[in-house]
């Protein structure tokens, strides 16, 4: 697929797999807008106001039916909005289709290369010679990422006249963000410098993410305010516990028909993610094993009843391997050559540096056969045995299987309005610093009330007494501005 955009009818450009499915995914998206009742009790309260008027929306976050509705809520608030998807694998073909043909340039195809996905990342960023983007919704952090490498190259070339080199890294998907950087010298040496003025700032959704953003803050680099709704109460609480849980069972009886009940289960890490995924292998009849390097964590898995043990202690037994941890190097060449013939290895982190994929590819003699797209059994030519990967060590959930619920979407794309609307607010006022910023716990209030009504319930209220005796607000979630 050559990386060249197109344009709609009504001059919105775009580059998506097949424009034909557009309807199709607008079927999808008007009978998904019932199961994501908090973006819509958002347009009806914050669209007449049009908060978002004159505001420019970059998204990197999977390109889904759901993820439409999260556009087009933002839209309705009056964005602007270009988007492009944080994963390789999770984009949903027609409702790329359908966003790029009726509300907003899109980048996104299901089966992406690795230069794709970044070319897909730097063309939602372009807008055009008044800079970047004013906010960013970013799910895993490679957007944020971009403009920071973009920015430190160029202040280098300011001084130094050094334009990135790509054979500085052995690190390959780094290679290609270098690449694209240097590239963009040749048109605008201060192109990520003029965005990085721009930018009010960042919602991040994944621990990953955050975590980065906290370390550049840390190290005094990062660029622009920052508000992680990862670490929101509503994400741990329901995102987690309905998501995962719905997710990794369904993506690896998709991509494998494999029954989990009886097999050997291992989950590496045992924090929010790898909780509820040792608890979906449990429920679906597997016995669990969990790898874990916090004792605290490890007695939470002790005490839910699985084994804690090293991933060494259980690589020649177990049936499927699940990292979970968002962290890099967990199951390496050498862990995989000792596994069982068709032992299953997926990842539900962000990123695919949790399985040692360069490792297993670059492995002389091994043989990739493609059982399925994003299902592929690697046989090692001494043993003539092999083991099953899902989604090239990337996003199974998302990869081999549909995602989360549209509920569970609904309350973390209504947490992404709140930030996108308090960062905006903000804007005027500089109270936004360039640090990491919590949801606030108004604001992840609103989003549980914002879903109340539609799944018919009805809060009690506090008497003047009661919320007095008690020192709480008396109106528990009040009404936010919606312009400064």
């Amino acid at each position: 697929m050559a990386l060249l955009a197109g344009k709609t009818v009504s001059g919105i450009d775009y580059k998506v797999k097949d424009m034909s499915l557009a309807s199709f995914g607008r079927q999808e998206i008007e009978s998904v807008e019932a199961e994501m009742p908090g973006l819509m009790a958002c347009r009806d309260e914050f669209g007449p106001a049009q908060p978002f008027k004159g505001a420019r929306i970059t998204g990197s976050l999977h390109m889904t039916i759901q993820t439409a509705v999260l556009i087009e809520t933002l839209i309705a608030l009056g964005a602007e909005v270009r988007w492009c998807s944080c994963s390789t694998f999770s984009t949903q073909d027609q409702a790329a289709a359908a966003i790029a043909r009726d509300s907003a340039a899109v980048f996104a195809w299901k089966g992406q290369t690795l230069q794709e996905y970044w070319w897909c990342i730097e063309r939602a960023l372009d807008w055009g010679s008044g800079g970047g983007p004013d906010l960013i919704v970013d799910d895993g952090g490679n957007t944020t990422l971009l403009i920071h490498e973009g920015v430190k190259a160029e202040e280098e070339f300011a001084k130094t006249g050094k334009v990135p080199d790509p054979a500085s890294t052995t690190n390959v998907e780094f290679q290609i963000v270098l690449a694209l950087i240097k590239e963009s010298f040749k048109v605008d040496p201060l192109r990520y410098h003029r965005m990085k003025d721009r930018i009010v700032g960042v919602s991040e959704e994944t621990t990953t993410g955050v975590k980065r953003l906290y370390q550049m803050q840390n190290s005094g680099s990062l660029l622009f305010p920052a508000i992680s709704v990862n670490d929101s109460v509503t994400k741990s609480k329901f995102d987690h516990l309905y998501g995962c849980r719905h997710s990794l069972p369904d993506g690896l009886m998709r991509a494998t028909d494999v029954m989990i009940a009886g097999k050997v289960a291992v989950v590496c890490g045992y924090g929010n993610v790898g909780k509820v995924c040792a608890a979906a292998m449990k429920v679906a009849g597997a016995r669990v094993f969990v790898t874990e390097i916090d004792p605290i964590c490890a007695l939470e898995a002790l005490l839910e009843g699985h084994t804690v043990q090293t991933l060494e202690d259980v690589v020649s037994t177990a049936d499927i391997f699940v990292t979970t941890t968002g962290n890099k190097d967990i199951i390496m060449l050498d862990h995989m050559r000792k596994m069982k013939n068709n032992a299953i290895v997926c990842n539900i982190g962000p990123f695919d540096n949790e399985i040692d994929m360069q490792g297993l590819e670059n492995f002389p003699g091994v043989t990739k056969i493609t059982i399925k797209p994003q299902t592929d059994r690697w046989v090692f030519p001494d043993t003539k045995s092999g083991i099953i990967v899902l989604a090239e060590g990337r996003l199974m959930n998302f990869g081999c299987a549909t995602g989360l619920p549209s509920i569970v979407v609904s309350f973390s794309s209504t947490k992404h309005v709140m930030a996108q609307l308090h960062l905006w607010n903000e804007r005027k006022l500089g109270k936004c610093e360039k640090k990491v910023y919590v949801l606030l716990r108004h604001l992840d209030e609103k989003v549980a009330a914002l879903h109340l009504p539609k799944l018919d319930a009805k809060l009690t209220k506090l008497s003047p007494d009661q919320a007095a005796y008690s020192n709480v607000p008396l109106q528990a979630c009040p009404s936010l501005p919606t312009t400064v």
